[in-house]
């Protein structure tokens, strides 16, 4: 796979400090039952890379402390970390809003179909990837079959009142380009994703991210294969939008590796770019018992032009 750090690191993008943190995103490992094109953090069936239950207790300990609303958690697949269910059940005994980043295939995965029942009993939200309503272009992003299987795995959410009206269960959709090319406009996207999935398969959702494919990793190497890392971050760099520093969300979110590292967001994390702190080369959850990060300078590369360029786009969709 071809390295993309060195053509990030010389970068004209402007400086950016930390506000106050309110978000934890906590990436449970990089094992996943799928390997999608467009995945940032290479997850596949292969890793080993998986949270232990230490660190997992460590991340209770952060939110017992106080201060931070929200625990997002994402992978691979986070729910194949054998920890999942006592850090849901952990987190939101302490009242704590959590979020799992779901590929919807594991799901129906032998040993992960009581998964949906499990969310839905302790009120966690579902962000689940679905990259498009029709399964041709599904499938050749991530996997033939999957748009099926997707398709399956939405339906048992439903049926335990995810997407449903009333149900107060949050199923939020997520839609990222199948190429080098930005997201179109989030809300005129969501009403034709809702339409289709509604009529073609009876299928309800709360709302829908657009999110931009970073040029890191197993996405960021596929461009340079075929030539167009470079018309890529053009295209990135001519749709900056300046309004969107202000609610990047490296601005109020730390991201967490599968050892506990800090990070000041999940693509950093994969390009091993760690908190910068005086006196130590990078910070563990441990530290956040003791540090107020709020103020400290967020690094900054070329890539985070992926986060302000149109729209933008974090973890939570477009930001305008």
């Amino acid at each position: 796979m071809h390295a993309t750090l060195p053509l990030l690191e010389l970068t004209d993008f402007p400086p950016l400090s930390r506000g106050s943190l309110e978000t934890l995103q906590v990436n449970l490992g990089y094992l996943c039952n799928q390997s999608c094109l467009h995945c940032h953090v290479n997850a596949g069936p292969r890793r080993r890379e998986v949270m232990d239950e230490a660190t997992v207790r460590s991340v209770l300990d952060v939110l017992a402390a106080g201060g931070i609303r929200t625990l997002d958690l994402t992978g691979g697949a986070p729910e194949m970390n054998p920890h999942f269910r006592m850090l849901v059940i952990g987190s939101r005994k302490l009242g704590v809003r959590v979020i799992d980043r779901c590929n919807l295939t594991i799901l129906e995965e032998p040993g992960y179909n009581g998964i949906a029942a499990f969310l839905a009993e302790h009120g966690v939200e579902v962000v689940a990837s679905l990259p498009c309503y029709q399964s041709d272009n599904v499938d050749a992003q991530r996997g033939k079959g999957t748009f099926d299987t997707s398709i399956a795995a939405l339906r048992r959410l439903n049926s335990v009142g995810y997407g449903m009206d009333g149900s107060g269960l949050i199923l939020t959709l997520v839609y990222n380009p199948q190429g080098p090319s930005l997201p179109p406009d989030q809300a005129e996207l969501e009403a034709a994703y809702k339409r289709e999935l509604r009529l073609r398969f009876g299928i309800e959702f709360s709302r829908l991210f657009t999110i931009t494919n970073m040029p890191i990793q197993r996405f960021g190497s596929t461009l340079i294969s075929k030539g167009r890392f470079a018309s890529y971050m053009q295209l990135l760099k001519e749709a900056y939008s300046e309004a969107n520093l202000d609610v990047v969300m490296c601005r109020s979110l730390v991201s967490v590796d599968w050892q506990g590292y800090l990070y000041d967001c999940d693509f950093n994390q994969m390009l091993g770019l760690p908190i910068v702190d005086a006196g130590k080369p990078r910070l563990h959850l441990k530290d956040l018992l003791s540090r107020n990060l709020a103020g400290h300078p967020i690094v900054v590369m070329d890539h985070c032009y992926g986060c302000t360029a149109g729209q933008g786009s974090s973890c939570g969709g477009a930001l305008d």
